[in-house]
């Protein structure tokens, strides 16, 4: 009797490990997605052992009426105590295998700042229904960005910065309709942006500096009304800055230093919400336009290395603020204002133009 009671309890409780404990098919492809990869120091995969992936596999976690794997939080730089108990960052070599596809219910995917990781991005984790975080960044993936990823309409953050990846933005990232975050800053990216960028309406964030990226900038991002963020520096764009950037209601961070744009600098842009302006590196020309304000708020402001001309704005006194100024390496003549900002600026915001003089420069003759 006693052991018919006791085989009894072993099927019940085995019974209810298997209700609690990850399905087997979401156990496997975490074991297969493991394979692909090599973690030599830190043994964060040596506690993804025994059945129930959703309890003590480090980085894992399941939702909980589901039971399905939910959430790979993976990061390669963190405060976690086996980081801090290694004395080191992480290191990973290895590939993301596609088998991470099978993961139907995942949320997010965070597999960042390993540095060794290579290969690429599997196609298949467009097909990921419930995906609203995929973080990549700081690896060594190459090959193109999915052409499918604008079937990610649950998507909010999209980040594939510092990476080797190449080719072009894909048209159908116009689609993905939640997204607000954007970084795909340090890749090998080439081509234009996109035409209908205007189409992100939720995007509060945009970093795509140091690629290849070429043509003008679409003046439909304007249309972005929650952009707040916006930085294109160090491609290869061309053309003018769209004057309609300057009307953008949140914009507060406009970054497009180390490009090839020309032509004047937009009236509008000097009036703006832009707090943080970087212009510097282009081949802008003109004379900088004398439209400062009250409304004119400048934490950084720099113009310098392009081919502006004529001289200081004068109503740049009436600013309510300009903390860094950076005005060198122009054709700009004539004397500095004096007053703020001016006042505690020094002689390398000014130098390389064509003839300016007053303080911090040689006094006017």
């Amino acid at each position: 009797m006693a052991l018919k009671l006791i085989i009894v309890v072993a099927v019940l409780l085995a019974g209810a490990a298997a209700v609690t404990s990850c399905p087997p098919t979401d156990r496997e492809a975490l074991l297969t997605f493991r394979s692909a990869l090599r973690e030599p120091y830190l043994g964060i995969f040596n506690s993804w052992t025994g059945y129930d992936c959703c309890h003590g596999w480090y980085g894992v976690s399941c939702d909980s009426l589901t039971r399905r794997v939910a959430d790979i939080n993976l990061r390669g730089e963190s405060e976690d105590p086996i980081f801090e108990k290694a004395g080191r960052t992480g290191y990973m070599t290895g590939t993301i295998s596609p088998a991470i596809c099978k993961l139907r219910r995942l949320s997010s995917i965070i597999i960042a700042d390993w540095k060794g990781i290579s290969g690429e991005i599997p196609s298949c984790i467009t097909s990921l229904p419930f995906l609203r975080i995929l973080d990549l960044i700081g690896n060594k993936l190459s090959g193109p960005i999915p052409a499918g990823i604008g079937r990610l309409q649950r998507l909010t953050v999209l980040n594939l910065a510092d990476n080797l990846i190449t080719g072009t933005i894909p048209a159908s990232l116009t689609r993905m309709s939640s997204l607000m975050h954007l970084d795909l800053r340090e890749n090998r990216i080439s081509g234009e942006l996109p035409r209908e960028f205007r189409k992100l309406g939720m995007l509060s964030r945009a970093l795509l500096s140091r690629n290849r990226i070429s043509g003008t900038i679409p003046s439909s991002i304007s249309n972005i009304y929650r952009l707040s963020d916006l930085d294109l520096s160090l491609n290869r764009l061309s053309g003018q800055i769209p004057a309609s950037i300057g009307k953008m209601a949140v914009l507060a961070s406009l970054n497009l230093d180390g490009n090839l744009i020309s032509g004047q600098i937009p009236v509008a842009l000097l009036g703006s919400s832009v707090s943080i302006l970087n212009l510097s590196r282009n081949s802008l020309d003109g004379k900088i336009p004398d439209v400062f304000g009250p409304r004119s708020y400048f934490t950084s402001l720099d113009l310098s290395y392009n081919k502006l001309k004529g001289p200081i704005p004068i109503s740049m006194l009436e600013a309510s603020y300009i903390g860094h100024l950076d005005l060198s390496h122009n054709h700009l003549c004539g004397k500095i204002p004096a007053g703020s900002p001016f006042d505690h600026l020094e002689p390398p915001s000014f130098v390389f133009n064509d003839c300016l003089c007053g303080k911090p420069l040689k006094t006017c003759q």
